[in-house]
């Protein structure tokens, strides 16, 4: 089944016939094969019948479909054939990680595990799909997460181990872990261990060693998953000298959220945001200062592979956040909260490793997205504020005919141009 969630007027799909495409469309082929199971599901509960008008998305969700729970048929803990990591939270401006695992799959607690036996999609997958120069140099990638993961580095090097790519230690300079206010001495003390960040911890480094194997790592653990720890965690990325930082998490949105945006708003800095995963929109995808990533469903046929909306991804038309002029594309009177997106269905999801986990995963929530797209960042060398990529929208991979979908944004990459 199709999703289309967005419409425009005749003179908007005039302007935009050049990136039409079919939404199922067609990617390069990689060399690698996709390993995830199947889904088993029959289908996603209910039909979304929202256009994505002004007057229709609300910041509860899609009219006759969302709910403040969930979706149909979901609950506050998971969703069809997989479970969220972290738990919702009814706290105003507290986050949660953005993490689905696949629960079709059986953890695999092997770390020497040979790649062909691991479920999911590889890092060869995913730099095939979106067509990543992974050969560059990159540069420091910072990612900003709650809470401490105290196996981070050596779950990290597992992955790349089994991937084939070199080790990134904190001895070879490659990696680093700080606290919220980015320090890293002996005498420092990490947050508090939480099972869910942690998770999200190592698939947010895992990502961006997939697709930029020479990309550093800065990881900003914060003392709590509240808006403003995290913030002041993406601050002091941004005095630690990183130009691309990645958060992987989403809070609900409430009428203060705006006063957050102190913490996003570093010209010359890219900084990628999870839209979400419960299907309405969320923070700090809704600031105008940030590139917002929803979700798709990614496979592979014969001829190639190919995308489509991922309907438990995050997305809509904020609440309180105006619309930037930048993104007069988008069918919102205000802010639209996904600019491009990227995997994120855990039925076509991809390999992660957390020991504490039970090992290997198959892992997707829109926890995918953000660092994919922070490392994509880095690759270009290039990374510019999210008004860049409007214009050079033509560089995505369109995946409705109208050039703008409010589930997927922009589309999905295809290289790193558009960057």
């Amino acid at each position: 089944m199709k999703l289309l969630h967005c419409a425009v007027s005749l003179v908007t799909l005039c302007a935009l016939a050049a990136c039409a495409a079919p939404h199922n469309s067609m990617l390069p082929a990689s060399s690698s094969t996709f390993r995830a199971v199947a889904d088993t599901a029959t289908g996603l509960p209910g039909t979304d019948t929202a256009t994505g008008l002004p007057g229709t998305d609300t910041a509860t969700g899609l009219p006759g479909t969302d709910t403040a729970t969930g979706l149909p048929g979901d609950t506050a803990t998971g969703l069809p054939g997989a479970s969220f990591a972290c738990a919702p939270s009814a706290q105003e401006g507290q986050a949660r990680c953005t993490l689905a695992i696949n629960t079709n799959v059986s953890p695999s607690a092997n770390p020497n595990a040979p790649a062909a036996m691991i479920q999911g999609l590889h890092p060869s997958d995913l730099a095939g799909a979106y067509g990543l120069p992974t050969q560059n140099d990159g540069m420091l990638v910072a990612i900003v997460d709650a809470y401490d993961d105290p196996t981070v580095e050596a779950d990290l090097n597992v992955y790349r181990s089994a991937f084939g790519l070199t080790a990134c230690t904190t001895a070879n300079g490659c990696f680093r872990k700080v606290d919220q206010r980015g320090t890293s001495t002996a005498t420092t003390v990490y947050p508090a261990p939480d099972a869910g960040w942690s998770e999200e911890i190592s698939l947010d480094v895992e990502m961006v060693s997939a697709v930029c194997p020479n990309c550093r790592i800065l990881l900003v653990e914060t003392n709590s998953a509240l808006m403003d720890d995290l913030g002041a965690g993406v601050d002091a990325a941004v005095a630690l000298g990183a130009r691309v930082i990645s958060n992987s998490y989403y809070a609900t949105e409430w009428a203060n959220e705006r006063g957050e945006d102190v913490h996003y708003n570093h010209p010359g800095v890219a900084i990628t945001v999870s839209s979400g995963d419960l299907g309405r929109t969320s923070y700090p995808a809704a600031s105008s200062y940030v590139t917002a990533v929803g979700g798709t469903s990614l496979s592979r046929g014969t001829t190639g592979w190919s995308q489509s909306a991922w309907k438990y991804g995050g997305h809509g038309c904020s609440t309180y956040v105006a619309r930037p002029d930048w993104q007069s594309i988008a069918p919102c009177r205000s802010r639209a909260a996904v600019d491009l997106s990227a995997v994120a269905d855990p039925q076509t999801g991809v390999a992660m490793y957390d020991a504490q986990a039970g090992g290997w995963l198959v892992a997707g929530g829109t926890s995918v997205g953000a660092p994919l797209v922070a490392a994509a960042y880095a690759l270009s060398g290039n990374p510019q504020s999210p008004g860049y990529l409007y214009r050079h929208r033509f560089e995505f991979n369109c995946l409705t005919s109208t050039g703008y979908d409010l589930a997927t944004g922009l589309g999905p990459l295809q290289g790193i141009l558009g960057l």
